[in-house]
């Protein structure tokens, strides 16, 4: 991770090195906290844009709510907080992390009168999965680790905690010399990948899955946005996982992967390697994000350096 000068930490701006808590804070003992992953991307000479800042802020108090976290600001002011944090390090591409935790206090299972901090990061950082997987693809495995059952835990919320049945499905695929994991529902159905969507593509008709077992992500929005624009049929459905492995196309989606197509599943490679719907997906994606499609021009806060 390349550092970058400044951490906005509840109102007001820290060194990076000095953005500290306590070891006792709960949200690190117990993982309640909710987080959010932004993305900002250089659109002009000294001008950055912050891709769906609203859609992420909202989400973000959306995911405290679920689990009764009280965030200490208004949304409009971790929007202007997010911005500025952009602005003050100079990111024009980059990665932000707005993170809510709990801090210390009480110990014990219930202390909800704790005191709730809020901190947000940016660094520079390119695409999760790898410029190559961008281009060419990845290689992902069905993981041994289900996706969470949305009555064990609340998957429309984007939870610290939760992320631990990512970071398993992750290491699993990483040590067996994958790039990513996908993960099944309880009931055996394709879920999602360890911190993406997946969409599949057969006869030209695009599916995801149903969203109630997956965390809805804002770059899957967006895609089935473009998908609509570009007259290709989507399709929210149960997908099984050999229909995976038989489709012509396989995509992940999100903040951090981007558009990131599947060139193979379990070892078996998925369609002729093409990829043409999306390619289409992630030409589009690009433009938007980077302020070269007017129509989407709504999505972005720009910043100016």
């Amino acid at each position: 991770m390349q550092k970058t000068e400044y951490i906005w930490l509840d109102g007001k701006f820290v060194k990076w090195d000095e953005a500290k808590i306590h070891v006792l804070s709960y949200t690190l003992h117990y993982g309640l906290g909710a987080f959010e992953g932004i993305r900002v991307y250089k659109c002009g000479e000294n001008l950055g844009g912050i891709f769906c800042l609203k859609w992420h802020v909202q989400r973000l108090f959306d995911s405290a709510r679920i689990v009764g976290i009280r965030i200490p600001f208004k949304m409009e002011e971790i929007e202007n907080a997010i911005t500025e944090t952009v602005r003050v390090n100079k990111v024009l591409s980059g990665y932000i992390r707005p993170i809510v935790f709990i801090g210390e206090g009480e110990m014990g299972l219930y202390a909800y009168n704790n005191p709730v901090h809020v901190a947000i990061a940016v660094w520079p950082w390119g695409t999760y999965l790898g410029e190559e997987g961008l281009r060419n693809g990845v290689r992902v495995k069905i993981s041994s680790i289900q996706r969470h059952h949305p009555n064990s835990s609340f998957t429309k919320a984007k939870i610290c905690g939760y992320y631990v049945n990512s970071v398993l499905a992750k290491k699993e695929a990483k040590e067996g010399a994958y790039d990513e994991a996908v993960l099944l529902d309880t009931e055996g159905f394709v879920s999602e990948g360890a911190g993406e969507n997946i969409f599949i593509v057969k006869n030209n008709i695009v599916k995801t899955p149903l969203a109630y077992s997956i965390l809805p992500g804002i770059t899957r929005r967006v895609t089935m946005m473009i998908l609509e624009e570009l007259g290709i049929e989507c399709r929210e459905d149960r997908i099984t996982r050999d229909e995976l492995y038989l489709a012509d196309e396989a995509f992940l989606t999100g903040t951090a992967a981007e558009i990131t197509p599947i060139r193979e599943v379990d070892g078996i490679k998925i369609g002729d390697g093409s990829f043409p719907i999306t390619r289409k997906i992630q030409g589009k994606y690009f433009d938007i994000t980077q302020g070269k499609d007017e129509k989407y021009l709504h999505l972005i806060e720009f910043v100016k350096m």
